[in-house]
């Protein structure tokens, strides 16, 4: 008898694996998906009570002022206030107090020079110092000297030979008028005696002949003997008057010797002048506090050298604008530095005409470097200025009595 083989069959089909329902395995799927939610959960809180602390809405504020709690643990400060809010115990008692806090560098009187070439040297290079870091110089002082020195004595050498040889040139030129006229005097005195003899002796002719001794030959040569000194006489005289004082002919010779003479001594005063620019002098009486090259560098655009006159020391502050209306001449001023030893006292000698942009900031990465300044200087008094005279350029703290009382 044969089995019917399209029956259904009584075998369960094969299991993949997708309705396992053993009951080990859905618990622990279970447990880590809440392990999961753990993390989640404290960030949650977290973010909560930090945004809740940061803007305090009423019912937290309600909440601190019924239990007399605070925020921060228990601090007086809060967690965070507006920016323009910060203001430190120092400020409010500034504020209070009147006073005019700003930044500010010490500097000698008038400022730091910087001392550079002479105007023309052109690319000339530093030949010689003759100062070091230090030094106390005068006004005038040689601080260095140019290696365009040579050169520019050889141009005065030039100069005062070219002068010497038009000073020999005009007294050669007054000696040869001097001789010529010596000479055409005396050629007029040769002629005039001549013509003396000449004209005797036509008087004596003109006797002889009128009396019929002579013929008329002989009186006529003995008037044209005359007539020819007597004109001999007059080219002398003419003669003589061109080397007379003030006669045109005379002025002209001398007057160009004089003017070469002049352009000579010209020339002269030009190149000594310009000898002075192989120099480096010392504008004001002070003490050299920097020098910038060495010999054989040529002088950049910082110039040579760094001067100052630390006999009277200053404090160069700079006053927001805002607060430059509160600062008169005369108010007194203290200024502190780490640097310094004691806080430096003075009185503000002088306000700026000029508002301009803050150069002197701090150290706070917050504080605005494009803030609108006018510049104060205050003088410092006589024990303050010689304890900043070591410290050019210090960076301080001004704080200006503005003359408001508490």
């Amino acid at each position: 008898m044969l089995q019917d083989h399209s029956a259904p069959s009584d075998l369960p089909l094969e299991d993949a694996g997708l309705t396992n329902t053993d009951p080990l395995i859905a618990p622990k799927a279970a447990g880590r998906s809440r392990l999961l939610l753990i993390p989640l959960l404290m960030f949650t809180l977290f973010s909560g009570a930090v945004i809740g602390m940061y803007f305090q809405p009423p019912g937290l504020r309600v909440f601190f002022n019924t239990t007399g709690l605070e925020p921060g643990a228990g601090t007086n400060a809060p967690i965070a206030v507006a920016i323009q809010q910060v203001v430190s115990q120092e400020q409010i008692a500034v504020i209070s107090e009147g006073d005019v806090v700003s930044l500010g560098r010490i500097i000698p009187r008038g400022d730091v020079i910087s001392v550079a070439t002479p105007s023309g040297a052109g690319d000339a290079r530093i030949a010689e110092l003759r100062i070091t870091i230090g030094d106390q110089v005068e006004a005038g002082e040689i601080l260095a000297i140019l290696d365009n020195l040579s050169h520019l004595q050889s141009a005065v050498a030039s100069a005062q030979a070219a002068l010497r040889f038009q000073e020999a040139n005009l007294a050669q030129t007054r000696a040869s008028n001097t001789a010529s006229r010596a000479e055409a005097q005396a050629s007029l005195e040769r002629a005039q005696a001549s013509a003396n003899v000449a004209q005797s002796e036509l008087d004596r002719i003109t006797t002889l002949f009128e009396r019929g001794v002579l013929t008329r030959a002989s009186f006529d040569q003995t008037v044209a003997s005359a007539t020819k000194t007597a004109r001999d006489v007059e080219r002398a005289q003419a003669t003589l008057s061109r080397y007379a004082t003030g006669s045109e002919t005379l002025q002209a010779d001398i007057a160009v010797a004089v003017a070469n003479m002049d352009a000579s001594r010209a020339t002269l005063a030009s190149k000594r002048q310009d000898l002075d620019r192989a120099y480096v002098r010392a504008p004001i009486r002070g003490k050299v506090l920097n020098i910038n090259v060495r010999p054989g560098e040529r002088p950049g655009t910082e110039g040579i050298i760094d001067l100052g006159d630390i006999s009277q020391m200053t404090v160069e502050a700079e006053v927001y604008q805002t607060m430059i209306g509160r600062v008169t001449i005369g108010d007194s001023a203290i200024i502190s530095a780490d640097a310094l030893a004691r806080d430096l006292t003075g009185t503000v000698s002088a306000i700026g005409l000029e508002i301009g942009r803050q150069s002197i900031t701090s150290d706070d990465p917050a504080a605005n470097t494009d803030a609108r300044v006018v510049d104060v200087i205050v003088t410092l008094d006589a024990t303050s200025s010689p304890l900043a005279a070591p410290f050019t350029n210090l960076e301080t703290v001004v704080r200006i009595d503005a003359g408001r009382s508490p």
